[in-house]
C-alpha cells in the first residue's frame, strides 16, 4: 500500500497552522514552526495561494487562510445540511413576513444564494438560487462580514462599489456598520444595493458556534420599513428564523 505523499502532508500542516495560530503568519513563521526550509515553505504557500486556499496580504506579505478553503470546508453543509435544515423555517419566515426569504453563504468575494422562498403573493418573481450578491451592501453580506473573519477580510479588502447613493463605501464607515451589526445581532440594507428595496438578515451558526450562513428577507421599502427603519416585527421574525436554523444545526440556544 503506498505511503503518504510528503508534499500533501506539508500543505495540510501549513493549513492547520494558519487555522490555529494568529490571523496572519509570515514565511519565516511558517517555516520555523514546521521545521521546513524557507524555499520549501514558500513553494507550498505559493501553490496554495494559486488555488485560493491561502491569501497573502500585499502590504505585510503575511499569509492567512483563503475563502476557497472555507467554501470547500462548508460545501457539504452549505448545499445539503444547511439548506435542508432551513427549508421549513424559511418557508415560515416568508409566510409570516409576507416577503421573500433568502439563505446565503460566503462564496469567493460575495454571497451565494443557496435557497430562496418567493414572497407569498401572486406577483411574478424570479428564482434567485445560485445568484451572487455583494458582501458590502446587502444585509446578508453585512451579516457574513460582521461575524465571519474570512468574509470580513473579503469585504474590507475588496472593492466596495457605490451601487446606489446610499451605499457605504468608506473603510471607517463600513467598519462602523459591521460594529453595529455585531452589537444588534442583525444587519440591514436600506436601499444600499437596489433603489426602493430594503432587507434585513441575521447569522446562522453550526454546532461549533461558527457562522456558516445568513438568512434574511427582502422587499419594497414601504413594506419593510417604518419611520424608525426596519419594522421591529420583521427583525424579530428574521432573528427567530436564524436561531431556529442554528438550533437545528446543533448550535444550541442563543
Amino acid at each position: 500500500m503506498p505511503g503518504p505523499i510528503q508534499s500533501l502532508e506539508r500543505a495540510a500542516a501549513i493549513l492547520r497552522l494558519l487555522a490555529g495560530g494568529e490571523r496572519r503568519l509570515g514565511l519565516s513563521d511558517v517555516a520555523s514552526s514546521l521545521g521546513l526550509a524557507k524555499g520549501t515553505a514558500h513553494g507550498i504557500l505559493r501553490t496554495l495561494q494559486q488555488e485560493g486556499f491561502v491569501e497573502q496580504d500585499p502590504v505585510s506579505g503575511k499569509y492567512q487562510l483563503g475563502a476557497e478553503l472555507l467554501r470547500l470546508g462548508n460545501s457539504y453543509l452549505d448545499v445539503h445540511e444547511l439548506r435542508a435544515r432551513a427549508l421549513v423555517w424559511t418557508d415560515d419566515l416568508a409566510r409570516s413576513s409576507g416577503e421573500a426569504a433568502y439563505l446565503g453563504v460566503l462564496h469567493q468575494q460575495g454571497v451565494l444564494i443557496v435557497h430562496h422562498v418567493f414572497r407569498p403573493d401572486d406577483s411574478r418573481q424570479v428564482l434567485e438560487v445560485g445568484a451572487m450578491q455583494p458582501l458590502h451592501s446587502t444585509a446578508l453580506g453585512k451579516v457574513l462580514a460582521a461575524f465571519d473573519p474570512v468574509a470580513h477580510s473579503e469585504a474590507a479588502e475588496g472593492e466596495r462599489a457605490a451601487l446606489t447613493a446610499r451605499t457605504v463605501t468608506a473603510a471607517a464607515d463600513f467598519e462602523a456598520v459591521l460594529d453595529l451589526a455585531r452589537a444588534r445581532g442583525w444587519a440591514a440594507d436600506l436601499e444600499e444595493t437596489w433603489d426602493g428595496v430594503a432587507s434585513v438578515a441575521a447569522p446562522v451558526y453550526d454546532r461549533r458556534r461558527m457562522p456558516v450562513g445568513a438568512v434574511g428577507i427582502t422587499g419594497a421599502v414601504e413594506r419593510v420599513c417604518d419611520a424608525d427603519g426596519i419594522r421591529s416585527r420583521l427583525v424579530a421574525a428574521v432573528r427567530d428564523c436564524a436561531r431556529a436554523v442554528s438550533r437545528d444545526l446543533g448550535a444550541g440556544r442563543f
